[in-house]
């Protein structure tokens, strides 16, 4: 099992910047694809990026967001920067073991409880 913990939701303005953290814990760490997805009022959960030995973004983040990990700390990051309205939603951070990664939620074993991002214009 392993437990996910997000933090550094919050309300920015539009052209801002944010790092949300994921945290692990459980098991270890460095064998898991982590993921990122968001999800806003009446819409469907979106992916927005992974890392596993590579990093994968979702075209709406493209060239905007970073994901990185610390396998150290057991953590990974998604540096948002150019936030824009749009990208307002709760965040998770999803894990599975082995080395696919899966742009959809149903790829993923264990979630957080989410991190709200809002962006004001």
């Amino acid at each position: 099992q392993v437990q996910l913990v997000e933090s550094g939701g919050g309300l920015v303005q539009a052209g801002g910047s944010l790092r949300l953290s994921c945290a692990a814990s459980g098991r270890t760490f460095s064998d898991y694809a982590v993921a990122w997805f968001r999800q806003a009022p009446g819409k469907e959960r979106e992916f927005v990026a992974a890392i596993r030995r590579g990093t994968y973004y979702g075209d709406s983040v493209k060239g905007r967001f970073t994901i990185s990990r610390d396998n150290a700390k057991n953590t990974v990051y998604l540096q948002m920067i150019s936030l824009k309205p749009e990208d307002t939603a709760v965040y998770y951070c999803a894990g599975r073991t082995g080395t696919a990664v899966h742009r959809t939620a149903s790829g993923y074993d264990y979630w957080g409880q989410g991190t709200q991002v809002t962006v004001s214009s």
